[in-house]
């Protein structure tokens, strides 16, 4: 997932990222205008678009080609007339059963503490995923979201999650105001990878 903000060296380790194997990227710009989200795009290759699914300005999926929308309840309606792919975030075991049909996948959101929300704790106990995993409704449709790191991703996958979202734990790793080399981050995104299987 992306960082809240846009910043300037965004697009180069976005494409950096995909050529690393970034299978997929949530483009989450929560209050931002539409120009914004259209320049990082339009800054992409078109082949990374079809990777890509966007929390706001619908539209976008259009336009650009992107993968699909995201929406950020287990709950909320669809757009009026979508018929395209979509994604949803949950955060709570009992409505993933519900949020799964039809999304692509859903986010069960806060699985360990937040690095990127300073106050969102873990909202779950490795005995309630455990059980909910044992009743299959943590399955490949699911992905962990919440203070994923090198270890929780290892943790994420034995309990079954089909994939992970990471935002924290890479965004940490390089300062928008401060730095242009972004090796580091790269090679902690190695690794994540590596450790999730992929």
């Amino acid at each position: 997932m992306t960082k809240p903000t846009f910043f300037v060296e965004e697009d180069k380790i976005l494409e950096a990222l995909f050529d690393e194997g970034l299978d997929y990227l949530h483009l989450y710009k929560p209050g931002s205008a539409p120009v914004y989200a259209e320049r990082l795009l339009s800054l992409l290759p078109e082949d990374c678009h079809r990777k890509i699914t966007v929390h706001d300005h619908y539209y976008l999926k259009s336009e650009f080609g992107l993968a699909a929308i995201h929406i950020d309840s287990p709950d909320a309606p669809l757009p009026d007339g979508y018929r395209g792919r979509f994604t949803r975030t949950c955060m709570e075991i009992d409505k993933l059963k519900t949020a799964k049909k039809k999304a692509e996948y859903v986010m069960l959101k806060y699985i360990f503490h937040s690095q990127s929300e300073r106050d969102a704790e873990a909202t779950f106990t490795i005995n309630e995923l455990e059980e909910a995993s044992r009743r299959g409704l943590i399955d490949r449709h699911v992905c962990a979201l919440g203070g994923m790191n090198l270890e929780n991703v290892r943790m994420a996958r034995d309990l079954g999650f089909g994939g992970v979202v990471i935002c924290g734990d890479l965004w940490n790793r390089f300062d928008i105001h401060r730095q242009q080399d972004y090796r580091e981050l790269i090679q902690h995104f190695e690794k994540l990878r590596k450790a999730v299987g992929g």
